[in-house]
């Protein structure tokens, strides 16, 4: 050993020594500090030295909780996914779930594993930490689901404090947007209705199922031309928010479907809502109890979303105005009521309430309540479109009209593709020829093809429920103009 060799080894044994005797002085020093000194000094001595180390340091951290009270972070959900999609192989622990209500497998980084991203050209470091914290109690939104927890999670992000500008007007919304996308990617669509409460102390509110509608517009019994304008008129939709911003609009589309029972109008709901992905808010307006609950109701929709008002001729009355005021003056006169006229209230209150859910309704489609959300789709359907109110179908309130007729030639191919999986048969042109005599609907040609799987027996067995349905209308002919014969002559 030569003797510069063991000249280094007394200097290494002298720097172990030093660090274990500042290992230990450090040590006792805490344990000194805590036992007596008081907890506020203790705070003030902490906060002092990591202010001293942090002007040494040349990085910033930001500190994301998941949550801020009882309301959930945005950023924290938007950057838990966001690093769900990035997540690299240098990651040794993952967490994996899966509820029932979801279609997919969800993965999420674990507490304390850190994930290192590049963006332009910047590194930065998030990790996940967990902090112990008192029971905290949180309660559903429905009210219903209460959960109790002892922890608090947040994700930290670190980088060169250089970077703090572009990180909050570049990063952090980038992180936001792609996380949006991601959420959209892997939706499970919901089927919203509302839930009614006997106790007024409790607002009726919006719970959900899953939405596993398969209908798509590749499958839907209507001509080609219809299906092809709808989807553009969506895809158009959901592509102008700067321009719906420019113009002063509220980012919000009307349809109205009208046409006989069973030509596909619900089923043609579900197929936009799983073109666009978006969530379904079916709205039964007898079930509101008043005004108030039902604005509360309406404002509570998600963005991204279909408000449906199925039969809407039927939910709400706007044409009999001059009779709602004639029958609120009778309600006024409640003290001096002639023998029967309770009766007439009972109606009054009624239809003065139709009529408030009826403005009410519209003061959303296109009053200063529609602000409230964006890229909102809001359909009304009738079997009766000649009995809806003018102050409905206005300009501005509804935009696209969509006549749900009977079915047509290129509908009934449509079905059969469907249900028999056949493009040609020898008895198609006799059948298209009875769709074009009488009136058939789509749901009336399907309930046919599913009696049997033969394409022979079911193709005519259809066309003997055309001449049962010809014969049925006849016959229907014959008897309306024996009434009237009977009418004149009386």
């Amino acid at each position: 050993m030569s003797s510069k060799t063991k000249s280094k080894i007394p200097t290494v044994k002298t720097i172990v020594s030093t660090i274990g005797s500042v290992a230990a002085a450090a040590v006792v020093i805490r344990s000194v500090a805590r036992d007596y000194l008081p907890r506020e000094f203790r705070n003030y001595l902490y906060l002092g030295v990591r202010n001293f180390i942090n002007k040494f340091s040349t990085h910033l951290t930001m500190i994301i909780n998941e949550s801020e009270g009882f309301q959930d972070n945005e950023i924290y959900n938007a950057t838990e996914l966001y690093v769900a999609a990035r997540m690299s192989s240098d990651i040794h622990l993952i967490k994996v779930t899966k509820t029932p209500n979801q279609n997919n497998i969800a993965v999420a980084i674990e507490v304390n594993e850190e994930f290192t991203d590049i963006f332009n050209g910047v590194n930065l470091y998030w990790s996940l930490v967990s902090k112990k914290t008192p029971h905290r109690h949180t309660r559903s939104q429905d009210g219903m689901n209460y959960s109790s927890r002892t922890d608090l999670r947040s994700f930290e992000l670190t980088f060169h404090r250089d970077h703090k500008d572009m990180v909050l007007n570049e990063y952090l919304p980038f992180v936001l947007k792609e996380a949006e996308i991601k959420k959209q990617e892997h939706k499970t669509l919901k089927l919203f209705t509302v839930t009614t409460t006997s106790s007024y102390s409790r607002p009726s509110t919006w719970t959900s199922v899953n939405l596993d509608h398969p209908a798509n517009f590749a499958t839907l019994a209507m001509d080609d031309d219809m299906k092809e304008n709808v989807m553009k008129d969506l895809d158009r939709f959901v592509e102008r928010r700067e321009y719906y911003r420019k113009v002063g609009k509220a980012w919000k589309r009307g349809y109205l479907l009208y046409g006989p029972p069973g030509t596909g109008k619900s089923s043609l709901i579900a197929a936009m809502a799983n073109h666009l992905n978006f969530d379904i808010y079916d709205l039964e307006l007898t079930d509101v109890k008043s005004n108030s609950e039902l604005r509360t109701l309406l404002v509570a929709t998600a963005n991204r979303s279909i408000l449906v008002v199925e039969d809407i001729d039927c939910s709400v009355k706007f044409h009999d105005r001059e009779a709602a005021e004639a029958a609120r003056a009778l309600a006024q006169k409640k003290g001096k009521l002639l023998p029967g006229e309770e009766k007439n209230i009972s109606q009054a209150a009624s239809l003065i309430s139709i009529n408030f859910k009826g403005t009410q309704t519209l003061n959303y489609i296109d009053g200063l309540w529609s602000t409230c959300g964006d890229e909102r789709i809001i359909i009304f359907t009738t079997n009766h479109k000649d009995k809806l109110d003018s102050a409905l179908i206005r300009p501005g309130r509804m935009d696209v009209y969509i006549h749900m007729s009977y079915c047509t030639p290129c509908g009934f191919r449509q079905l059969v593709s469907n249900y028999l999986g056949i493009n040609d048969h020898i008895l198609f042109k006799q059948i298209e020829d009875l769709i074009c005599e009488i009136n058939v609907t789509p749901a009336e040609i399907a309930e046919q093809l599913l009696k049997n799987d033969n394409p022979d027996i079911v193709l005519d067995g259809l066309i003997e429920f055309f001449d049962v349905k010809r014969m049925k209308e006849e016959k229907e002919e014959l008897a309306t103009k024996d009434n009237e014969k009977n009418e004149k002559s009386g």
